[in-house]
């Protein structure tokens, strides 16, 4: 058995070189799920990681990769940050898994954060089996840009003109009919409240689950937390993307 295996890709998007890891399993006719990460961070995240390490356990492939201006993908962060550019990146992976010769013909998406507005954002044009999104924001101005940053203490903070962008979105419009959706929230994140996740899963159609973690919070930092995130996220991919 040759085992599974992790395939260094670089694709185009807007004339950005995206820079991503494919973690494949070993069998021929594999479903992916791609990921699209949060705002300040990339495809290193221990949550892509992980997630991809026990979806190809479970004998689907994993595409993670650096949208424009993060981690190794081209691209100034301050510049190219929007999420119609990032909307665009996904859709480019997707297309560059489908185009494979050994896929098998099921998408999933996974989102985290603004990663999750992303995937909203693209969900009808990709029209994937099965979408996991996390602490995901429906909407987004100006203030709740500035005061997530301040907020979110650990992440890199962005140059000064970072705070100049109009990162203004509302991907509220764009979620009727979105369905096969697992959403996760946790109940006392101050980055994104709660009621995102009430909003977009009232506006989604079924099938669908909201997961609400008790006294949790945007990062899913609980160690229970993090077990009932992969158990029910890998879970989720499963029923929607094997199904024969």
């Amino acid at each position: 058995m040759k085992g599974p295996s992790r395939i260094p890709v670089e694709f185009e998007a807007d004339g950005y070189v995206l820079s991503g890891i494919l973690h494949i399993p070993d069998k021929q006719g594999y479903p992916a799920v791609i990921g699209s990460h949060g705002l300040f961070s990339s495809s290193e995240s221990p949550k892509q990681i992980a997630v991809a390490e026990k979806c190809v356990e479970a004998g689907i492939a994993y595409f993670r990769f650096d949208h424009r201006g993060c981690g190794k993908s081209s691209g100034d962060f301050n510049e190219a940050t929007t999420v119609e550019g990032r909307r665009n990146d996904l859709l480019r992976a997707v297309e560059v898994v489908r185009n494979r010769a050994d896929f098998g013909g099921r998408i999933g998406l996974l989102g985290s954060s603004m990663g999750g507005a992303v995937v909203l954002s693209a969900a009808k044009q990709i029209d994937p089996a099965a979408i996991v999104v996390i602490s995901t924001p429906i909407r987004f101005d100006f203030k709740s840009a500035v005061e997530a940053i301040e907020k979110a203490g650990e992440y890199q903070i962005p140059s000064p003109s970072f705070y100049e962008k109009d990162l203004t979105f509302d991907v509220s419009g764009q979620i009727h009919g979105v369905k096969n959706i697992l959403l996760f929230h946790g109940e006392f994140d101050i980055v994104v409240p709660v009621e995102h996740a009430e909003e977009i899963f009232q506006k989604a159609a079924f099938p669908k689950k909201l997961i609400v973690q008790h006294g949790g919070d945007h990062q899913i930092s609980d160690r229970n937390h993090q077990i009932e995130f992969m158990r029910e996220t890998v879970a989720w991919f499963k029923n929607r993307l094997l199904k024969s």
